[in-house]
């Protein structure tokens, strides 16, 4: 089955480029990157803090399978409703250094709107780390979910 999350990552850079269509109108799918009960279940995790706006931050927990608690958290540096979202991200607990997303939405018709993320790394073998997990597996279940999830809101 073809993923409809596009992973771009050139040779040598230390970022990704991350794109997906949705058939959402465009504030549907802002509003599942901003309202904790949504982001709750597409992206399976415990929102425990989420201020969007400039200088807010976030804090998300997430249980594995085998009962280990992971957390993540970062920084709103920007934040413009249905246009943009500029924050880090950090696994807590993890080799992995903090990383800049730039986070893009586009209206494309009045029920369909795109998705941008630019992901900047430290390094580009921190990057290099990242894709050898299942991350393009794992971010297009995401996006499913969402997808999912926040079409029953129409």
């Amino acid at each position: 089955m073809e993923q409809k999350t596009k992973i771009s990552a050139e040779d040598g850079k230390q970022e990704l480029v991350i794109t997906r269509e949705f058939d959402l109108p465009l504030e549907l799918l802002f509003k599942a990157y901003v309202e904790p009960e949504i982001v709750e279940q597409w992206m399976e995790t415990k929102v425990l803090k989420l201020e969007n706006k400039k200088h807010g931050s976030y804090q998300f927990e997430t249980t594995d399978v085998k009962g280990n608690q992971y957390g993540f958290n970062g920084v709103i540096h920007e934040f413009s409703p249905n246009q943009k979202i500029t924050r880090t991200f950090e696994m807590e607990n993890t080799p992995f250094a903090v990383q800049l997303e730039f986070l893009e939405f586009e209206k494309l018709t009045d029920d369909t709107s795109k998705l941008h993320m630019h992901i900047v790394y430290k390094s580009v073998a921190l990057r290099d780390q990242m894709l050898q997990l299942p991350f393009a597996q794992g971010i297009n279940m995401a996006h499913n979910r969402l997808q999912d999830i926040v079409s029953k809101l129409k």
